[in-house]
């Protein structure tokens, strides 16, 4: 039996146009939920994982596979159309998944043979066994996963030529974000794998950096703590010569012992959602976690980059309260903070979220021609109708920020303080200079993208 688990491209997406910029390659990383699956099946089926994020191969002129799994977030969801719509038509029976897949059900259900909700390792194997048997049903429900019986992911399954590897050590967030819709595919628990299997699986990863993508890496209460410690102590103890970056909340400062053993275990970045630079915008994503104790977001960073661990803060724009001159208050607000790189992200209705049913509610998403435009729903696009800023306005003040932020004097200014602290310098000129890099294509694709809105888009 031959198993085909592709992970779709979008390509209007610059991070993943490796081709385009050699720094891209640092800011693409593997289809991790694949070669989890690709872990739970059986030994008889034939495995070939296609990451199209390295270009889509020649479909037609491989062999005919016995079954096609997909996975999708929303932006990929025209392509993964398109690529189950070639399988359909040779006859083969394609099962698409993901977090696009659960939260918009009666729309995918019309164009695969069957939808895997949830998270698909509980249900993943009664599948395969389902396709063997020529009784695939249409629908299957994972539901939460047992997350003790999360296998270790296949890393030997695709071809090197990645910068980062991938590796999940939790899974869920308690926070609940309006914007976000972790918490309603993975639930608000907060559910930890056991620390043995992460360091088993670390050891297989064949790359030197790794991307950990847990959504909240060491949670919000003291027992998550208290495990990312004992987390960070085994992979020290293991040795594992690797270098990983993670996201965390601000509270990842809080705990010098967290910060040391986070450094000692490998940690050469974290990634932080600072969403936006005033109270009220945090309480308008419901973001309200960053408000607690009055805290001092730069002291916050200074006390991670004391431990050579380079800071990523990212931002929003486009909040109701956000008005003209926010790309500059936030390119400051970031610079005022201290962090090494900056990212800056348009405020996205996504189907599962609170943001969604408001803006759906309030008549202000924009871009409603489904499917069709969901490939614009990357967050790098402004899909929907903003309270106090037009289309020209809201990616103007796009440019305006990181042009501010990326401009070569503030770049070689953070270059010489990660020198002189011994941040990480490296790492953080790659992602400045990737930013920078991008600021063209970016500015080219949103000419491409008002183009487009001009014709038939409101």
């Amino acid at each position: 039996m031959r198993l085909y688990l592709i992970n779709p491209c979008n390509p209007l997406v610059g991070i993943v146009k490796v081709k385009e910029s050699r720094w891209n390659r640092y800011r693409v990383w593997k289809p991790l939920s694949l070669m989890v699956l690709a872990g739970l099946t059986p030994p008889e089926w034939e495995i070939s994982i296609v990451d199209e994020n390295f270009g889509a191969p020649d479909y037609p002129s491989m062999p005919r596979p016995d079954l096609v799994g997909i996975t999708a977030f929303t932006s990929q969801a025209n392509r993964a159309y398109e690529v189950a719509a070639h399988f359909r038509r040779l006859g083969v029976p394609v099962v698409m998944g993901g977090i696009h897949a659960t939260m918009c059900l009666d729309e995918v259900m019309e164009r695969v043979d069957s939808v895997v909700t949830g998270e698909a390792e509980g249900i993943w194997s009664q599948v395969l066994e389902d396709t063997r048997h020529g009784s695939l049903k249409r629908r299957y429900d994972g539901g939460l996963a047992e997350i003790n019986d999360v296998p270790l992911a296949r890393h030997d399954l695709l071809a090197t030529g990645y910068a980062l590897g991938a590796i999940q050590t939790t899974r869920g967030c308690p926070l609940n974000c309006s914007f976000c819709s972790v918490t309603a595919f993975n639930g608000a628990q907060y559910r930890q794998r056991p620390i043995p299997d992460v360091v088993r699986e670390f050891q297989s990863v064949r790359e030197k950096h790794v991307l950990v993508v847990d959504d909240n890496l060491i949670g919000t209460r003291r027992d998550h703590i208290a495990r990312a410690k004992d987390l960070f102590r085994a992979m020290a103890q293991a040795n594992l010569r690797k270098e990983w970056i993670a996201q965390a909340t601000i509270n990842f400062a809080d705990d010098e012992e967290l910060l040391a053993l986070a450094a000692r275990a490998g940690c050469s970045g974290v990634f932080i959602g600072f969403e936006s630079p005033t109270p009220e915008g945090l309480r308008e994503l419901g973001k309200k976690f960053n408000l607690l104790k009055g805290r001092d977001f730069r002291a916050s960073v200074r006390r991670i980059q004391r431990h050579h661990i380079p800071v990523v803060g990212s931002f929003i724009i486009g909040l109701d309260i956000d008005e003209p001159g926010i790309g500059r208050r936030i390119a400051e607000a970031a610079s005022q903070y201290g962090v090494d790189n900056l990212n800056v992200l348009f405020l996205t209705p996504l189907p599962g979220t609170r943001l969604w049913e408001q803006m759906k509610s309030q008549d202000r998403i924009a871009l409603d021609a489904f499917p069709d435009d969901w490939k614009y729903y990357t967050l790098t696009f402004p899909v929907a109708r903003y309270k106090h800023l037009s289309l020209d306005g809201i990616i103007e003040e796009m440019i305006s920020c990181n042009r501010t932020f990326y401009s070569m004097p503030r770049i070689l200014r953070r270059m010489w303080g990660s020198l002189w602290q011994r941040r990480k310098p490296l790492i953080s000129l790659v992602g400045n200079l990737s930013f920078r890099t991008n600021l063209r294509l970016n500015c080219k694709a949103y000419a491409d993208f008002k183009r487009q809105r001009g014709n038939g888009h409101d």
